[in-house]
């Protein structure tokens, strides 16, 4: 069984540690304080195609301390939200020493994040959240093409994903998840990345934000929105991205593999 710890911080929010991984971090009585930035670029992602503060319909690959779930009901109060959550020890754990807030419409499903997608209507929502670890990478399964087509059909037309995929510098495992989300977009479809500038630049492992449409993504709006938060962050569309990343293949469920392990698992994600 996991261990999970809940660490406070000076400001009055807690971080959630699962294995010695920090899981999330969330702020009960704001849940608009988003302290990772790698979920800032994801919130900011949702604000650029889906504006608050209409209700959206999310759904959410891997559950932890749900920040973002938390912060989609700040924004878009009504909003229908299933997080897929497999670890129900951790889910029953948050919730008592992280209770969610009244009215919220947050269903958590004690799922794997690929088969409970699996089992998802068709253009079902409008945005497709993945940020899922297990031992502190992102699962094999949930890189593949046969995953993001099952992605790309539970999407509507004007839905987006955003999804956690950390890498190491030259970003060759990247190249790879990319090539698979290219291979499973239709052909009007568009790709994008949102990092802070020193993981661009390739000075460390970090994580980087991969963004997929069915149609053409708005990258002025998400610069625009990107730029709101603290941290120094970059936008790569569609052309920079198949620059970076250049001689990807995309993974299959035949021969995927998790992500790179991060160098320091106790404090990488916290900025």
């Amino acid at each position: 069984m996991a261990e999970v710890e809940f660490v406070p911080d000076e400001h009055g929010g807690v971080t959630v540690m699962r294995d010695g991984h920090p899981q999330s971090h969330v702020d009960v009585d704001d849940p608009e304080h988003l302290v990772f930035e790698y979920v800032q670029h994801m919130a900011a992602v949702l604000d650029a195609v889906h504006p608050a503060p209409e209700p959206i319909g999310v759904t959410h690959v891997g559950g932890a301390g749900l920040s973002l779930p938390r912060w989609v009901h700040a924004t878009r109060p009504g909003s229908p939200q299933i997080v897929l959550e497999p670890d129900e020890a951790l889910t029953t754990a948050v919730r008592e020493q992280l209770p969610l807030p009244r009215g919220h419409r947050i269903r958590v499903r004690p799922q794997l994040g690929r088969s409970g997608l699996e089992a998802l209507k068709d253009a079902s929502a409008h945005a497709v959240v993945v940020d899922a670890f297990a031992a502190g990478r992102v699962p094999a399964d949930l890189q593949t093409t046969e995953f993001f087509g099952h992605v790309a059909r539970v999407l509507r037309p004007d839905g987006v994903l955003v999804m956690n995929s950390p890498d190491e510098p030259g970003w060759r495992h990247l190249a790879d998840v990319v090539a698979g989300l290219r291979a499973a977009l239709s052909p009007n479809g568009s790709l994008a990345l949102v990092a802070m500038r020193d993981v661009i630049k390739g000075r460390r492992y970090g994580n980087a934000v991969l963004v997929a449409a069915h149609r053409p993504l708005d990258l002025d709006e998400i610069r625009r929105q990107v730029g709101r938060w603290p941290f120094p962050s970059g936008v790569l569309g569609a052309k920079e991205l198949a620059r970076r990343t250049a001689g990807g293949r995309a993974l299959s469920d035949a021969d995927s593999r998790p992500a790179p392990t991060a160098p320091d698992p106790g404090a990488w994600r916290v900025r």
